[in-house]
């Protein structure tokens, strides 16, 4: 509850610094420490004290993030110093003559020179300018020269200080501050704005880029305010009073101090070999970063240095661009393919006239749906754009159409499923059309047991693709359950199997029967059921037959379930073809442990933790089941955010960066006494039940 305040002023005081504190720790150190309950709490009271109180508002309030009035246009701004482009380099050898050319007017040796280097996001350059340590303008790249004021919309982005935090050391925040940066869109924010896009017929972009420069230039700052955007500043443009003999380096970190985000990728290096060496290893990171950058910056470190090396027309002598392979290129449409996925979904495929696209041979390309066939007007025979930007599936984002051949040919949506002739469904408020088969349907089939046999469901070793393929071919194999009754006889009849590895193969089989109730709750391919969410389904309910029976308010009290994922869990379950499938799997042997859970906290809610190296008592899939029954999350990568790491034998880089964290470090011996502890708590022995299988009543 809010502390009673006899002045309003000092309460809006008090909220604004919290909640600027708050985006501070989320945005820029990526250590959040208010819940969004508090923040939409502590935001709303400082809406409403705003509108009791006029004279109290201000444009550095966080309250004005949202709710500008839309715009008729968009003013010209000048540039107080101009925003310049940067030359490029399109190879190391390029890379090395930069370097060799800054040495030979600076008049010393290559080695000894020192580069701040950053990844060169891709994404729409802004330039924000503050006065008395408020936002006071934020405007685009424009020529260079000048460019449109969008102060309203970059106001919405909460990466944005509107007004500016002390640094560490006590120092006040300058009288001037300009600050040029990147609005950027992450692959997730963008991959779930298209897909908003497409359920909703609204527009969809063809790439984080054009997503991020177009969200910017909304009329209504409101709709801004919608989009998953991302500010990362990496220059001081202007700043008064003057910094003397610093370096860009100090200068960002003063930024971050100031409360901007800065990259994480920012490093310093030294000479040709460590400019390189750079380059070379942000082109291995490229597609891990989660976003896209289309090359590295490289910069001169001193800033002493970079006035006596000045401008030459439109560039700084003293930075340059190394650009990477781009990820879009143009390529023919020979044909169009309709795939069926393990629930049905028809999913168009373009097949390609091979193109390299970021060093990648890409011969084929997602359409997604009939809308999306419909929104691009693509005809097989046309010149494409195909597009790959890190884990994202290749896709066509669009049409050269004033290159559409004569011959060009309507692209037909089936209305009978390719593989089983059954009718395809479009349901009412779906985008997907689907198989209308279920299991019947043999790609179904196909598709429902790989997942059912893959490494984070059942794990059955030997288990393979191909040999999947010909189990269904042969009509073998329509259910699930009748895996288990595989002979090793039978199977060494088909092709590329011998008598060892169909023995193999039914010894894999045998050990899968027992398995855990998440593994066993993922393998039965409930949509939009990932691992995670089987996990927390399993914590939450303990046992299958609660689960089974739980309805989509019970469904919806579970962590990380929404009503679009709780009705998918209630319809599987409520369906007679699946309850009987359940019933065959345990009929056939499958086991797992139940137990009944304690509501109530767990010992670890809110912990982030990570498992590394090998451990001798355990399967790290063990531990972080083990883990997750306790309330952490458990992450491959550890960060900021980890709580603690487990360092099992050969643990190699994963805690050298938890050392450098300060990242809480625990053994295999010790992380067992804690489990020991720990489960103790969470279900008391009595409570506990004996290894009980798929009981007969689930």
């Amino acid at each position: 509850m809010s502390q009673p305040y006899q002045r309003p002023e000092d309460e809006v005081v008090r909220l604004r610094a919290e909640l600027d504190d708050a985006n501070y720790r989320y945005y820029v150190l990526d250590e959040p420490q208010m819940a969004d309950v508090d923040y939409d709490r502590r935001l709303r009271r400082l809406q409403t004290l705003e509108a009791e109180y006029p004279e109290l508002q201000s444009a550095a309030s966080p309250t004005q993030r949202v709710g500008a009035p839309p715009s008729s246009g968009f003013t010209e701004r000048a540039h107080a110093v101009p925003m310049l482009s940067l030359d490029n380099a399109l190879d190391e050898q390029e890379l090395a003559v930069f370097v060799e050319r800054v040495a030979e007017r600076l008049e010393c040796s290559a080695e000894s020179l020192e580069f701040c280097c950053e990844p060169k996001l891709d994404g729409a350059a802004v330039s924000l300018v503050y006065e008395g340590g408020t936002l006071s303008a934020g405007v685009t790249r424009g020529d260079g020269r000048s460019g449109e004021d969008i102060t309203s919309n970059l106001r919405t982005l909460r990466s944005i200080p509107l007004s500016l935090v002390g640094d560490e050391s006590g120092r006040s925040h300058p009288d001037v501050l300009e600050v040029r940066g990147e609005v950027t869109m992450s692959h997730s924010g963008f991959e779930q704005l298209n897909e908003r896009a497409r359920e909703q017929g609204g527009k969809v972009f063809a790439n984080p880029r054009n997503a991020a420069a177009g969200s910017l230039r909304q009329l209504d700052p409101r709709i801004t305010s919608t989009r998953p955007l991302e500010f990362t500043a990496y220059q001081v443009a202007r700043i008064e009073p003057v910094v003397g003999d610093a370096t860009h380096h100090e200068l960002m970190l003063r930024l971050r101090d100031l409360g901007f985000r800065v990259s994480s990728q920012l490093e310093l290096v030294q000479g040709v070999s460590g400019v390189i060496d750079y380059c070379r290893r942000m082109g291995e990171r490229r597609n891990t970063l989660g976003y896209d950058i289309d090359g590295a910056v490289i910069k001169v470190n001193e800033l002493r240095l970079q006035r006596e090396l000045g401008f030459v027309a439109r560039a700084p002598r003293w930075a340059v661009a190394f650009k990477f392979p781009a990820q879009e290129q143009m390529t023919r449409l020979n044909d169009v393919e309709f795939q069926v996925g393990r629930t049905g979904a028809i999913t168009p495929v373009a097949r390609l006239e091979p193109v390299s696209v970021a060093g990648v041979t890409v011969s084929n390309a997602t359409l997604h749906n009939a809308d999306e066939i419909a929104r691009l007007d693509v005809m097989i025979g046309d010149t494409v754009a195909v597009r790959r930007a890190g884990d994202v599936i290749p896709q066509v984002v669009r049409v050269q159409r004033e290159q559409r051949p004569a011959d060009a040919q309507a692209i037909v949506f089936p209305e009978c499923c390719p593989v089983c002739d059954s009718d395809i469904e479009r349901l009412e408020g779906e985008v997907v059309a689907r198989c209308s088969g279920g299991l019947y349907c043999p790609a179904q089939r196909k598709e429902a047991l790989k997942h059912f046999a893959s490494r984070r469901a059942l794990d059955i070793d030997g288990l393979g693709e191909k040999l999947i393929e010909q189990l269904v071919d042969n009509d073998w194999v329509k259910t699930p359950a009748d895996l288990f009754d595989l002979s090793a006889e039978h199977l060494a009849t088909l092709p590329r199997m011998g008598e060892k590895s169909s023995e193999n193969l039914v010894a894999a089989l045998a050990q899968a029967r027992h398995t855990s109730l998440p593994r066993f709750i993922y393998a039965l391919g409930i949509r939009e059921v990932g691992e995670a969410t089987a996990a927390n389904l399993s914590a939450h309910f303990g046992t299958l037959a609660a689960l089974m029976s739980a309805d989509t308010q019970a469904l919806e009290a579970v962590d990380d379930v929404g009503p679009v994922v709780a009705a998918h869990v209630s319809t599987f379950f409520r369906q007679p073809h699946n309850r009987d499938t359940i019933q065959a799997l345990i009929d056939v042997g499958l086991s797992w442990e139940e137990s009944e859970v304690r509501r109530g906290p767990t010992p670890l809610d809110g912990q982030t933790w990570v498992l590394t190296g090998a451990m001798q008592s355990m399967t790290r899939d063990e531990g972080k089941a083990r883990l997750q029954a306790l309330g952490a999350k458990v992450a491959g990568s550890v960060s900021k955010k980890t709580h603690c790491l487990v360092a099992g034998d050969a643990a190699g880089s994963k805690l050298t960066k938890a050392e450098q964290l300060g990242v809480a470090v625990i053994d295999e011996q010790g992380f067992l006494e804690q489990l020991v502890e720990w489960e103790g708590e969470l279900v008391r022995p009595e409570q506990q039940n004996e290894a009980s299988g798929g009981r007969k009543d689930g």
